[in-house]
């Protein structure tokens, strides 16, 4: 299983906060409580990954539903793996996240997408941005 990054829970707390707010004085909503208990735990052990496995039920459909918000592959339709690149120039995946990513768990695709977006050599960073969005 893949680590699910804290940025990631950040994400999808904000993503939460916008269609759960709470009035002053009132506690989180249960989905939300579910993931800044995550998080808070995250923080005070110091660490940046969670195995997406190792998430609490509640905390872990809450992150399932955001993540079906963000766009599902980085797959910009110009993809060199075809012709034999290791690691396509236009998405910037590996042949292997390119052939199993059909079959990848949320979390595997996340990890995949925080790479190529910290690498952000691919095209879909720069030469063809506009196909990114």
């Amino acid at each position: 299983m893949a680590g699910i990054h804290i940025t990631d829970i950040e994400a999808a707390i904000n993503h939460w906060r916008e269609r759960l707010p709470t009035s002053e004085g009132m506690s989180l909503a249960p989905t939300l409580r579910a993931l800044a208990e995550v998080y808070a735990l995250m923080v005070y052990q110091h660490r940046s990954e969670t195995e997406e496995s190792g998430l609490p039920p509640a905390a872990h459909e809450a992150w399932l539903a955001w993540f079906q918000t963000t766009p599902d592959t980085p797959c910009i339709a110009i993809c060199s793996t075809s012709q034999g690149d290791e690691v396509c120039k236009g998405c910037g995946r590996t042949f292997d996240e390119v052939q199993r990513w059909t079959e990848m768990t949320a979390g595997e695709k996340r990890a995949s997408w925080r790479r190529i977006t910290l690498e952000a050599s691919s095209w879909r960073f720069n030469r063809y941005a506009e196909r990114g969005r």
